[in-house]
This record gives C-alpha cells, sequence and structure tokens, in this order.
C-alpha cells in the first residue's frame, strides 16, 4: 500500500475515494478516527492508500480532478 493523499479535510478523503472507485482502484483510508486523539479539532491529517500497482494511475485520477495528491 502507498499513500496516495494527505489531508485534514474529512470530505476531500471521500470525495477522492469515490472518484478512484469509479474508475474501479480500491482506496484504503487511514486514521479516520485519529480525531479521538485530537479532541476532535481535526488537527491531525488523514491519508488514503491504494496498491503500489495503482499508485501512479490514482495519483494522475486525482490530479485531472483537481486534487494536489501532494506526491
Amino acid at each position: 500500500m502507498k499513500e496516495v493523499l494527505r489531508t485534514t479535510d474529512p470530505t476531500l478523503i471521500a470525495f477522492a475515494t469515490h472518484l478512484l472507485a469509479g474508475e474501479g482502484i480500491a482506496a484504503f483510508a487511514l486514521d479516520v478516527h485519529m480525531s479521538v486523539l485530537d479532541g476532535s479539532l481535526g488537527i491531525l491529517p488523514q491519508r488514503l492508500a491504494v496498491a503500489d500497482r495503482d499508485h501512479f494511475i490514482a495519483s494522475a485520477i486525482l490530479r485531472d480532478n483537481g486534487i494536489d495528491p501532494g506526491k
């Protein structure tokens, strides 16, 4: 698994997951429940990971839809 996106915006994680699922790429959200540790302030980033073989195409899909993968 490789990280394809890191953000503090939970709606962006949901949108990116939906975009990738539409292209047949399985994405796994990491650190989703970390808000328990930061008191629900949303300061800890969440990550979205994909299989190693899908990383390149997933990054391209996100970039084409205006999401900066940051990698």
